[in-house]
């Protein structure tokens, strides 16, 4: 079957005034903030807290993008005899974001939980050079991080948990067994005391 001439004009313009009729949804922006998922990948916070300065994030990250300095200092030793050790200061963490591409490698490697993702995403600048966040910054995206989702009830429990609750089960069985134990010379239940004699 042919065609008909101006078929797909008409299903076009059908189409056309099908939306023009429709209520629009724009959001006013910035009048009207978006409503972003959790794991927006917006600024990264740091938890400075956390940080050992094992220079980790600097070294993975594909733009070279995360300034580290730190020092070295001496703690003394906790007990008598000891000897002191040494750790790591930071003096300063900065993130270039003009440099960042938002990979995410840097929050994935950090082994203390350190950096974490903030989904604001309102730090434009009009200078490039204010894009490098200092520690002092980074710290404020800290506030602004969403705690983590809840844990699917359907999933599995992690081998962690099982191994301690096997563990705590085990202890607790342990225990119970040692509570019914009688300690010697304590008869048992049913058994006359020791002196005195049984039925007749």
């Amino acid at each position: 079957m042919a065609p008909i001439p101006g078929a797909g004009l008409a299903k076009g313009l059908a189409v056309t005034l099908r939306t023009m009729t429709r209520k629009t949804v724009t959001e006013q922006y910035p009048d009207v903030q978006p409503e972003l998922p959790p794991r927006t990948r917006g600024v990264i916070g740091l938890f400075e807290e956390n940080c050992t300065v094992c220079m980790l994030c600097a070294r993975e990250c594909p733009d070279w993008c995360i300034y580290i300095d730190s020092h070295k200092e001496t703690v003394p030793a906790a007990v008598e005899g000891g000897r002191e050790r040494s750790r790591n200061v930071l003096d300063r963490f900065a993130i270039d974001f003009a440099l960042c591409m938002y990979c995410g490698i840097c929050i994935e490697v950090c082994p203390f939980d350190a950096l974490f993702w903030s989904p604001e995403f309102e730090y434009a600048e009009t200078d490039i050079h204010e894009l490098t966040h200092e520690r002092d910054r980074l710290r404020e995206w800290m506030w602004t991080v969403p705690a983590p989702p809840a844990l699917d009830p359907a999933a599995e429990e992690p081998k962690e948990l099982a191994a301690a609750r096997k563990a705590a089960d085990k202890l607790a069985a342990a225990q119970a067994a040692a509570a019914e134990e009688p300690t010697p010379g304590e008869p048992t239940p049913g058994e006359p005391a020791p002196g005195e004699e049984g039925p007749a």
